[in-house]
Parts: C-alpha cells; sequence; structure tokens
C-alpha cells in the first residue's frame, strides 16, 4: 500500500503521522511510505532521517495526496486538505467529528472512509488511540493552569502548592478517566487541594486507593459540581463520550460564581468543550477570559510537547497502520471489531452513531 504522510498545518501543531522508526516498519512489510518534506520539522527529525527508513520525499502535500492510498496524520484536515482528499481514500487521524459540522459535511462530500483514532477501541473498552494523548493533554492540563494563576497572565496571583502558612490552591477534576487521572497526579504532585468528580464509584474508588488522603473524591452530580467548581481555583474538565459532543457540565451561571482570575483548562474541547462558556482557542491565542474567568480551550494541547506526544502517539497507532496497509483497510476493518469501531465515515454516509446523532443525521452500518 502507498501510504501518505503529510505535514500537519493546524495552526501551532508540530506533531506528525508517523516518525521514521514506524517508517521503517511499513518499509520493511513492503509498503511505499510518501513522505511530505518538513513534515518531522516539529519533532526535530529531517528529511534524512525518513530517507534512511525508507520513505520517498516530495515537496507538496498535493502530492502526498495523489500519490497515496491512505493518508495517516495526526489532527483533522484543514479545508485546503479536505479538498485533496479523493473517494475511496482512507484518512486515519484524530477527527474528532461530532464537535464540528463544516467538517463532517466537507468529508462525507469527498467519500472518503473515514478512521478516527479517537473511536478505536480495545478489548477492556478503552481508547488505546486516544489514551496517549490524554495522558499528556491531562498532564500539561494541571501544568498550564498553574502558569495562568500567576497574576502576570491574569490569573488570582496563587501558586499552586502553596508555602507553609498559605493554603494550596483548589484544583477541580471533572472526569476520572485518562486524562482526568493523569491531571489528578500532576497536581496532587504539586501539593495542591485536589478534588476528582466522576460518576463511576468503582472508578473513584480506585483513585482514592492509589492517592489515598491526598485526593478528595466525590459522585457526580450537578449539585456536587456547582459545589466543588464554584470554589476552584483551577478546575480541568476531561469528560469524554467516546465519538459524541462533549456534555455540558459547567454553566455560564456557575462560571460566573468563580472567583475572578480563577482558570478553566477544557481538555473536553475537542469534542466541543465542557463548559457553556468554552470555545476552541490556538498555541498561538490559548486563553480568553469569560465571566472574569481564565479559559484555555486549545484543542490540539499535546501539541505543544510534539516530540513527546508524537512518539507516545506512533507507538499506539502503528500497529493499526500495520493492519491497515498488510491487509487492506477493508479486510483489516473486517478482521478487527475494535479497529471497525474507528470508522466514522465511509462513501458519503456516517457510520459512527454518535456521530450522526450529534447533528441529527442517519448513519449507515458497514456491510462488514
Amino acid at each position: 500500500m502507498r501510504v501518505g504522510v503529510p505535514k500537519e498545518i493546524k495552526t501551532h501543531e508540530y506533531r506528525v503521522g508517523l516518525v521514521p522508526g514506524s517508517v521503517r516498519e511499513l518499509a520493511h512489510h513492503g509498503h511505499e511510505v510518501i513522505v511530505e518534506t518538513g513534515a518531522g520539522r516539529g519533532i526535530g527529525v529531517d528529511d534524512g532521517a525518513y530517507s534512511q527508513a525508507g520513505a520517498r520525499i516530495v515537496a507538496t502535500a498535493a502530492e502526498v495526496f495523489a500519490a497515496a492510498e491512505m493518508i495517516v496524520k495526526v489532527k483533522e484536515p484543514q479545508p485546503a486538505e479536505i479538498a485533496l482528499l479523493r473517494p475511496g481514500q482512507v484518512l486515519f487521524t484524530y477527527l474528532h467529528l461530532a464537535a464540528d459540522r463544516a467538517l463532517t459535511d466537507g468529508l462525507m462530500q469527498r467519500g472518503i472512509a473515514g478512521i478516527a483514532y479517537e473511536t478505536v477501541t480495545d478489548a477492556r473498552g478503552g481508547l488505546p488511540l486516544l489514551a496517549p494523548m490524554s495522558e499528556v493533554a491531562g498532564r500539561m492540563a494541571v501544568q498550564v493552569g498553574a502558569h495562568y494563576l500567576e497574576k502576570e497572565q491574569g490569573g488570582i496571583g496563587i501558586l499552586l502548592g502553596g508555602v507553609p502558612g498559605v493554603p494550596a490552591a483548589k484544583v477541580v477534576v471533572l472526569g476520572g478517566g485518562v486524562a482526568g487521572s493523569n491531571a489528578t497526579r500532576i497536581a496532587v504532585g504539586m501539593e495542591a487541594q485536589v478534588t476528582v468528580i466522576d460518576r463511576s464509584l468503582a472508578r473513584l474508588k480506585e483513585l482514592d486507593d492509589l492517592f489515598g488522603p491526598r485526593l478528595q473524591t466525590v459522585f457526580s452530580t450537578m449539585e456536587n459540581i456547582e459545589g466543588e467548581v464554584a470554589t476552584a481555583d483551577l478546575v480541568v474538565s476531561t469528560v469524554l463520550i467516546p465519538g459524541a459532543a462533549a456534555p455540558k457540565l459547567i454553566r455560564r451561571e456557575l462560571v460566573r460564581r468563580m472567583r475572578p482570575g480563577s482558570v478553566i483548562v477544557d481538555v473536553a474541547i475537542d469534542q466541543g468543550g465542557s463548559a457553556e462558556t468554552s470555545r476552541p482557542t490556538s498555541h498561538a491565542a490559548p486563553v480568553y477570559v469569560e465571566e472574569g474567568v481564565i479559559h484555555y480551550c486549545v484543542t490540539n494541547m499535546p501539541g505543544a510537547v510534539a516530540r513527546t506526544s508524537a512518539i507516545a502517539l506512533n507507538n499506539a497507532t502503528l500497529p493499526f497502520v500495520l493492519a491497515l496497509a498488510d491487509k487492506g483497510w477493508r479486510q483489516a476493518l473486517s478482521d478487527d471489531p475494535h479497529l471497525r469501531g474507528g470508522l466514522n465515515l465511509l462513501d458519503g454516509q456516517i457510520t459512527y452513531p454518535a456521530v450522526a446523532a450529534a447533528f441529527g443525521l442517519p448513519h449507515q452500518k458497514p456491510a462488514f
């Protein structure tokens, strides 16, 4: 199979779909890999490393899209890239369609097979291709939240861990999944007062066993969310419904009750965000103030630590990329129900129920 790797063009996105080690594996399996020049520059990898791994370097994204049967990316295609896709081509990347009707319509019109990293599953019901970036985003969320709590950044001027005689900041984490547990780990390590809210008692028990008295766990109800968020210095929202739009758990009235200069980091922004006041931002302009509260809503948070993120992502995606290339995408999807769960679009139809439900559209179950 001919596999294409274009350079990412989303604002301040430095990750790359395939690192040289992954290219070498594909070449070893007999596949041709076409890489756009400069695709690895953001992670400190030059064209020579890709050539040595067996890739063919081309000058433009148009050449990559024209030559490849499967495109492997990191972020959803931008308008200029959508125009380069063609019917029957496979697109394997993060899509997050439920938060973006224009993107969904554009990809449906191209007639591609759109396989989304974020809805591929595993035998335990997890999301193995979302997990690495959720780990990164969760850990980053507390780091950036602590930064924007500083007075010179517009924050309230509070040190996350406090000092003797001065209370630590209160951090509230919504969601105890992969991103939430990683955010908790960093916040606890920085000696903040940390509360995790989740609707799974089993998950709360696991976190309680892991962190002990350093962590407060709270069952998720609207009353509990309102009570904890209103008094928080930093809120990290990680709530996820696979493939669907994020639920709006933080109402505008609740944001209005928060202390001016406090911070919300909405990790769920890729799926539309879980605060009514959240709207997508980029690394070029990561924050804005709404109702007196600083909002950090960058849709590609892990892109800021591109080298770590790209390698971690490739560790997870490579087995699936190899399966799609070795078997052909139809056979690979037929053989693996977990990979088949990643199929969101096919031949102009939505195939993932949660995406269809987000827009009130029908979905078509794939015939394999």
